[in-house]
């Protein structure tokens, strides 16, 4: 006779009881486990054991219930992991200093020594002006010049564009926040609107050549294509694509770049809103030498790579999700050098900075191949 669902619920009710008073024993003992780990200092992953006993219990169940005990149990080995990790770990002396700036509340600067990657009128300039009220803008030919700036100590800060939102990740900047010391202590989403630069007197139809840094180029790509008789030339800057075609005799070269380098060196706006979409930000790091942070932290961010093998990834995000802390970004780049191997990037919306947050931070530390702190700041947006 078939049960009703009710009665079939109700015994499921029972089972439940019993798995979870079994379940505190379970947890009593881990956390000896973890005592006689930090006495004797054993590492907390021991994946041999781990595999010993997914064996030993998939081999007693049926073939069909093998992956649904195999899965169960390694979501139990992550929870006892972080159990034990939570306890061996606790947080460490650079975690604590992160809390106690932190708790300060302190406000962002108003002026600063600012390094900027091109030259005046390039959007980065725009965002340093957006974030400080009286910066000291110091420019250089390339990002890494901007991070070797900050990590010398030449500039206080760094304005660096990481991200838009037609084209995509600035892959150099997610590649040198992993060899630089440099951490983000404020981010800007900034609106871009490219303009088509050239000297006075000339017409779109006359110009031959176009200059621009290659992001502007992808972010225009649809109004390139519609004009393939224009020879596109990449540079480092738009604002740098700008001056030169000011310095320039020739009349038939234009720039992708700005509207407000045409004030700034003498050319004339052939066209306006180039850009694919009307929708179009980038957003913009503000980096530091040490992590600073200031008043109303509303992101943080942080990179980390694993070993490449099954369920890895998942169990690192597990983890935050255990923490109930919402990840509200994960990217991966290819590690130079490297066979397929992978660094991830991530963020998490987070309001203030918590306890759990940074003794997750420093369990991976001590368990991951290589974890960075990238920062927790406030993300603003330009109008």
């Amino acid at each position: 006779m078939q049960l009703d669902l009710e009665k079939i619920r109700g015994m499921i009710n029972g089972i439940d009881d019993e798995i979870v008073e079994l379940y505190k024993k379970r947890l009593a003992l881990c956390d000896e486990v973890a005592a006689y780990k930090i006495s004797t200092g054993k590492a907390v992953l021991d994946r041999s054991r781990e595999d010993k006993i997914i064996e030993r219990l998939t081999s007693k169940v049926e073939e069909k219930d093998r992956d649904a005990v195999a899965g169960l149990y390694k979501r139990i080995f992550e929870i006892s992991r972080a159990r034990q990790s939570a306890k061996v770990c606790g947080i460490n002396d650079f975690y604590t200093g992160i809390r106690e700036k932190a708790q300060k509340n302190a406000p962002f600067p108003k002026e600063a020594a600012v390094a900027c990657q091109g030259v005046e009128g390039a959007y980065s300039s725009i965002a340093c002006k957006t974030l400080f009220e009286e910066p000291a803008a110091i420019y250089f030919e390339n990002f890494e010049s901007v991070f070797k700036s900050v990590s010398a100590g030449l500039c206080e800060y760094g304005i660096l564009p990481f991200e838009n939102s037609i084209y995509g990740s600035v892959s150099e900047v997610y590649e040198m926040l992993s060899r630089f010391e440099g951490h983000v202590v404020r981010s800007v989403k900034l609106p871009i609107h490219h303009a088509l630069l050239a000297k006075g007197g000339s017409s779109v139809s006359g110009i031959k050549e176009v200059y621009s840094h290659r992001q502007a180029i992808g972010q225009c790509s649809i109004f390139l294509s519609q004009n393939k008789n224009l020879k596109v030339i990449p540079c480092e800057n738009t604002a740098v694509a700008a001056k030169m075609v000011a310095e320039s005799e020739r009349s038939d070269i234009a720039a992708i770049c700005s509207p407000t380098c045409a004030e700034k060196y003498g050319l004339s706006v052939l066209k306006k809103d180039l850009q694919n979409s009307s929708v179009n930000y980038t957003m913009f790091y503000c980096i530091s030498k040490e992590p600073e942070i200031f008043e109303g932290i509303t992101k943080t961010a942080f990179m980390f790579n694993i070993k490449n093998e099954s369920g890895s990834l998942e169990g690192v995000l597990s983890r935050f999700s255990m923490a109930g802390i919402n990840l509200t970004k994960i990217e991966s780049r290819p590690i130079p050098g490297k066979d397929f191997e992978f660094m991830f990037y991530a963020e998490a919306d987070t309001d203030g900075i918590n306890d759990k947050m940074l003794e997750l931070f420093t369990q991976f530390e001590n368990e991951l191949d290589f974890f960075k702190f990238i920062g927790a700041y406030k993300e603003v947006c330009a109008e």
